[in-house]
């Protein structure tokens, strides 16, 4: 039977064609985390999933987003369980855009934002528009490594994806050389996904300078930009500093259908809220009103309408100055613990007689640290030292504390002793 075809008949033994559904592999990280539960060692450590926790390994919702539920439950502003327009509450939009482009822009500009399934449900949107949109054949470029789901989210968009080098094995830092050399070849008019802040996996960034190196190149080659920003405010504990690279290519012009793609995840710590939004920067109200139109024709047929909780927690927060300058303190908190442990790792590794120059890690900004580990050592520590990890080496700091950190190290240590962290390409 060819691909895609279907059957109308049931399977030679007697049962549906569900007897034919071929078992899916599982999600890599999902399983590890699963694999983490079932383990029974009590020095096992999660170092895996990309979920804060705090100094106990808990964990941690933000008073500031207790403060908003409590407000409102006792208001009478009209927060309800009604289903919400199909692009999101107008409100929780227009906050959720200043925060990424800032208030300026967001006036000046004819911004076309919608309310999503959280960073995910962006891309996924993001991708679907673009895949109806531009050209059959039209390419996206992701950098090498990613985030584990933009491959299959663009993919399933109908997008042909394509990679371009952003991380060297052989310097364990930002390949900046190669990445712009990938660029530049790819053939006008393709999309470029871009990591706004605390590049996923490897929390390598570029600095201030190359950013606009690489909003130039990407005006004269044409390229679409798509951002993805999911660690505004996470990364460096200020969100203003965060969104730099979004709010640098708006104001360098030349990127006309900049679209982004924001969640509230990690910062705001509404995990299962599933809260962000998709944007998408346009000439004027009028081009700006018919790609809103579009938006509402892909989402309707999808899911409808978004969740309505976390955008009213994000709404409520961000209209109260009261509110949001205690999320920014909270959320500066929840940064400078990441950074305090990715400190502490590094000084752990020394005092375990580690001779490898780490010094990697500390340059790295954002919830992870990615080692140069290899993949056998990290199924080492997993099988022997009941450390659970992506293979890729990844290390989420956020897993670490004060009573886990120097066995974490030492087994590190143990691990990758007398052997490369560095690959030699």
């Amino acid at each position: 039977m060819s691909p895609g075809s279907v059957s109308t008949t049931t399977s030679t033994t007697g049962g549906s064609y569900l007897s034919d559904v071929p078992l899916g592999l599982p999600d890599a990280i999902l399983g590890i985390a699963e694999a983490f539960g079932k383990c029974e060692d009590p020095n096992k450590v999660n170092v895996c999933v990309g979920a804060y926790r705090d100094e106990n390994g808990k964990p941690w919702i933000l008073p500031s987003v207790r403060e908003a539920e409590r407000e409102m439950l006792k208001s009478d502003s009209g927060v309800n369980k009604e289903y919400a327009p199909i692009v999101g509450n107008p409100s929780f939009v227009r906050k959720a855009l200043e925060f990424a482009y800032g208030e300026e822009i967001v006036e000046e500009r004819s911004i076309a934002g919608a309310a999503t399934l959280s960073g995910t449900g962006a891309c996924r949107i993001g991708g679907a528009f673009l895949s109806k949109f531009l050209a059959p054949g039209t390419k996206i470029y992701l950098p090498n490594p990613t985030w584990g789901n933009h491959v299959a989210i663009f993919k399933e968009a109908g997008l042909e994806v394509e990679r371009y080098r952003y991380y060297s094995l052989e310097t364990n830092g930002l390949d900046f050389d190669h990445m712009k050399l990938d660029l530049l070849a790819a053939p006008t008019g393709s999309v470029v996904l871009l990591h706004a802040c605390a590049h996923n996996p490897t929390g390598c960034d570029p600095t201030h300078e190359q950013w606009a190196e690489i909003s130039t190149l990407c005006q004269e080659r044409q390229l679409h930009v798509f951002f993805d920003c999911a660690y505004q405010g996470f990364a460096s504990g200020n969100s203003e500093q965060d969104a730099w690279a979004i709010r640098k290519f708006v104001q360098d012009g030349g990127h006309a259908s900049l679209m982004l793609a924001q969640s509230f995840a990690k910062n705001f710590g509404l995990y299962g809220e599933r809260c962000g939004t998709l944007s998408i920067l346009t000439d004027s109200d009028e081009e700006k009103e018919r790609v809103m139109s579009q938006l509402k024709l892909i989402i309707r047929p999808m899911y409808s309408s978004p969740p309505i909780h976390g955008a009213h927690i994000v709404n409520t927060v961000l209209s109260s100055p009261l509110l949001s300058k205690q999320y920014q303190q909270e959320c500066a908190h929840m940064a400078n613990r990441i950074d305090t442990m990715r400190t502490k790792l590094v000084q752990s590794l020394k005092e375990a007689n580690s001779t490898h120059d780490w010094s990697h890690i500390t340059n790295q900004i954002g919830m992870f640290a990615y080692t140069g580990m290899n993949s056998d050592m990290c199924q080492t520590l997993t099988d022997q030292y009941h450390i659970f990890l992506t293979k890729d080496g990844r290390v989420s700091l956020a897993g670490l504390n004060e009573n886990n950190i120097q066995y974490v190290a030492n087994a590190i240590h143990k691990v990758t002793d007398g052997k490369p962290i560095t690959t030699i390409v």
